[in-house]
């Protein structure tokens, strides 16, 4: 297997099952996919985090805000991968309630990712919302 049909395969399991379970009430498995190493960061949708202790912060109130995630997918539109390097820029499309509201939102993202002690894991995510 390749480095990028690895990557590929991490992005589409378990990747894929720690959004889904953040928008089910759940910030475990996504943070657990998150680097400890500096930097780290997200310029999101809604709020933005730097550092541990802010991403912290952040994905624990995320977890709060999301419940009920009925769909979650996403449309990878560019990868690359680069030696312990990689990026991803996809359309995530999800029906979850905020604040306990039914929404239905796409948001464009792209992450960076790193290799480290051989698993991926993120280390920074820009999102912003975007109709089609």
């Amino acid at each position: 297997m390749t480095d990028s049909d690895e990557f590929l395969t991490w992005v589409g399991s378990s990747l894929h099952e720690a959004e889904l379970a953040l928008h089910n009430v759940d910030a475990a498995p996504r943070r657990a996919l998150w680097s400890r190493n500096e930097p780290v960061s997200v310029l999101g949708a809604w709020r933005n985090a730097f550092g541990q202790q802010e991403l912290d912060d952040l994905f624990t109130g995320l977890a709060r805000q999301f419940s009920n995630c009925t769909s979650y997918s996403y449309k990878l539109l560019a990868y690359d991968v680069v030696g312990n390097m990689a990026y991803t820029a996809s359309l995530e499309h999800t029906s979850a309630s905020v604040d306990g509201q039914p929404r239905t939102y796409t948001l464009r993202a792209t992450q960076i990712y790193r290799r480290e002690d051989g698993e991926w894991k993120v280390a920074h995510r820009h999102g912003d919302t975007v109709s089609e």
